[in-house]
């Protein structure tokens, strides 16, 4: 079975490419391998210019800063067009904080950065979802964010990012009651830590990487592709039983924290 998602030649925006590390630019590998007819954003001109070389030279492409509410519109007008009033999927893979303080305690956290992470990092799915309600494929379509493995134990240098991502799972499970009736899922893919260029900003982050990689049940980091999968996967008719859930990837590391190999290791200290 050539066509196994049921995705062939069916429309799906790609909201947040970046470069070809990025979550959003494996979800489009895996969607392009399905035959799917793909439709990518990106935040900025630069970006659409980087991204047009080799990555991504032919396909639609569109630019949405989503602090902009008119670029949302705009994207979304654009996509209607493209998709023909039967999009069948949308993908949210944004995120940013700015992190202006460096690593400081959480009641630190400055205001204007915890509020920007909130608008670009769960608003914009909302918004996008709003935009975009009139594009749907009425027959079905599905939506898909990317959120964290836990919002509760997150690595310290993740800071005030944590409650931003508890945001936006709770925001999946909302918007999924809200397009119920119109046939529109909408599910998260929460990953472990990633190996990504957006990863390599946050502070510390390579010890806390190697430290959740030491404890996954197959001491290998969850990768970038298999992500990418899993999102293609909720996007598809194949998942259609599955709404308002948030699908944990972190290689079987919350069964694990007690993994004999760091705890002898700790003890020998």
């Amino acid at each position: 079975m050539s066509d196994f998602l049921k995705l062939e030649g069916k429309p799906i925006l790609i909201m947040g490419v970046a470069n070809k590390k990025s979550v959003a630019f494996h979800t489009g590998k895996t969607l392009r391998e399905a035959g799917a007819k793909v439709i990518w954003s990106c935040r900025s001109q630069e970006r659409y210019d980087q991204l047009r070389k080799k990555l991504i030279p032919d396909e639609p492409l569109l630019i949405c800063d989503v602090e902009r509410q008119e670029d949302i519109d705009q994207l979304a007008a654009d996509v209607g067009e493209l998709a023909g009033g039967k999009l069948a999927g949308l993908v949210h893979s944004i995120a940013f904080a700015n992190y202006s303080q460096g690593l400081v305690g959480f009641e630190q956290t400055v205001r204007e950065d915890f509020l920007q992470a909130v608008n670009i990092s769960c608003f914009s799915f909302i918004a996008a979802a709003n935009a975009l309600a009139p594009h749907f494929d009425p027959a079905g379509a599905a939506a898909v964010t990317i959120s964290i493995s836990t919002t509760e134990m997150a690595a310290q240098n993740y800071g005030y990012m944590a409650p931003v991502k508890a945001a936006l799972d709770s925001a999946v499970v909302f918007l999924a009651k809200s397009f119920g009736e119109r046939q529109v899922r909408f599910n998260a893919v929460c990953p472990g830590l990633l190996k990504t260029s957006a990863s390599a900003g946050i502070p510390n982050y390579i010890p806390n990487y190697l430290f959740a990689e030491a404890a996954t049940l197959r001491k290998k980091a969850v990768q970038t592709s298999e992500v990418g999968d899993t999102v293609a996967f909720l996007l598809s008719p194949r998942s259609g039983g599955i709404n308002a859930q948030h699908i944990v990837l972190d290689a079987g590391m919350r069964a694990n924290y007690f993994d004999p190999e760091i705890v002898q290791k700790v003890a020998a200290l």
